[in-house]
């Protein structure tokens, strides 16, 4: 009988530190970083998303951090700044679009701008550099707009 108690307790012990284990794992991987399936898109998808000279693009949020300076973004090209979860183009030589970095495919991040468009390395989806529409599926969705500013050569997410 006192074997079938230590076995019991030993069992018991084990498998309360298998659970504890898993608990803390689950925890570590359901963080509040973002909710599941969340754009991390502070500006919304509304706002024409367009800079030009020193105008400023439509509504949304996003706080006024600095980004880059207009010489840093190529014309025909872009540039992704991942810690902010954007992507900043210049389709046309003074004329600045940004779009969310998060791919409307799989959620993954935009790594590249290339052959003016957006690329995504998950699934190469495409997007164009001017309106952030698909143009190499497996993405169906276009990439949200983001609003920035473009101000004395420095361009701000807005």
């Amino acid at each position: 009988m006192a074997q079938e108690t230590t076995e019991h307790t030993r069992r018991t012990l084990l498998v309360g530190a298998g659970l504890a284990g898993v608990a803390g794992l689950a925890a570590a991987c359901g963080g509040d970083d973002e909710p599941a399936g969340g754009s991390g898109d502070a500006g919304g998808s509304g706002g024409s998303g367009d800079a030009t000279g020193g105008g400023a693009t439509g509504g949304g949020t996003g706080g006024g951090q600095a980004l880059a300076t207009t010489a840093e973004i190529p014309v025909g090209g872009g540039k992704v700044f991942e810690d902010a979860k954007v992507v900043v183009c210049q389709p046309a030589q003074g004329e600045f679009t940004a779009f969310s970095a998060e791919c409307t495919h799989k959620g993954c991040s935009v790594k590249s701008v290339s052959d003016g468009a957006i690329v995504c390395p998950c699934h190469n989806s495409r997007f164009s550099i001017t309106d952030g529409s698909v143009v190499q599926p497996p993405a169906e969705k276009p990439l949200p707009r983001r609003n920035v500013t473009v101000q004395g050569g420095n361009i701000t997410l807005a």
